[in-house]
């Protein structure tokens, strides 16, 4: 069982809900980033997403966009991302990492060889936004090998066959995109997120994560009734640019915004289980 999976059943048996931070790695500083990564878990993170700068970030809106601007022109490669990830194992060997990017870089480095350095430093699956399963026998078949979980996006226009299409090659969890659009955009409507989650639910057995418009500590929660996993990257991304000039500082505030959302999010997870005790 890989490190995602045992969180998530870890998770289950306590009927808590996972809270998931991105953020891009390198942004503002290299050097914080790890340190980053450690307050993040202190604050209650359960699972890292972690941002492969790309020059070409087609997903994403304009705050993570300038946050992988910010980490190029710190010269973070993907080398350097798994070599953070290799530091951050030093001081923590349970909590999972995943890596979010683009197909570019990985072919850049080879698929062989991205597969076999990743598992090596401690990464324990990846969301390749640009790579459909038809595409992606390769990788695909190197990465498992490796006991490397890939983690596939879906979108609120994702048809019930492609909901499955998806659950034949995913594995360690799906992440649902909440809203149309690239990230940073959009109204969080949670009577349709509610929905389309139990659709997906219902076609494949892996745990779901929600992300896109969860702003706060409010829509976190209403996410956490619905949802195996509340995912947050905007909003932290948004705080971290505000503070790049001051990177010492971004720890601590980045950890206190964090511990608001799983506060929230276990208030909503004991009231359900209380609820289902009576």
């Amino acid at each position: 069982m890989s490190r995602i999976a045992q969180r998530f059943q870890q998770l289950q048996d306590s009927k808590r809900t996972a809270l998931i931070p991105f953020i891009t790695a390198g942004d503002p500083t290299p050097q914080i980033t790890v340190p980053l990564m450690q307050a993040m878990v202190s604050a209650g993170a359960d699972v890292i997403e972690l941002g492969v700068p790309f020059s070409d970030p087609m997903a994403d809106g304009p705050v993570i966009q300038r946050a992988t601007e910010r980490a190029l022109a710190q010269g973070v490669s993907l080398t350097a991302v798994l070599e953070m990830v290799r530091q951050f194992r030093e001081s923590d060997a349970t909590t999972p990492v995943v890596l979010m990017g683009y197909l570019n870089p990985i072919e850049v480095m080879g698929y062989a060889q991205f597969a076999q350095q990743a598992a090596a430093a401690g990464v324990d699956g990846a969301l390749i936004v640009d790579l459909p399963p038809e595409e992606g026998h390769d990788l695909i078949a190197l990465m498992k090998a490796q006991g490397l979980d890939l983690v596939y996006l879906l979108a609120p226009t994702s048809t019930a066959a492609r909901i499955k299409r998806i659950g034949d090659v995913a594995s360690g969890f799906v992440y649902y995109v909440s809203v149309k659009g690239v990230t940073g955009a959009g109204h969080l409507d949670t009577a349709a997120v509610a929905a389309q989650v139990g659709a997906i639910k219902s076609l494949i057995p892996l745990p779901v994560g929600v992300g896109f418009g969860i702003k706060d500590a409010e829509t976190a929660a209403k996410v956490a009734q619905v949802a195996d996993a509340v995912i947050v990257g905007s909003a932290i991304v948004s705080q971290i640019e505000t503070l790049a000039a001051t990177p010492e500082r971004i720890p601590d505030t980045i950890g206190n915004f964090l511990a608001e959302l799983r506060q929230a999010i276990d208030a909503v997870d004991c009231s359900v289980t209380s609820r289902a005790a009576e």
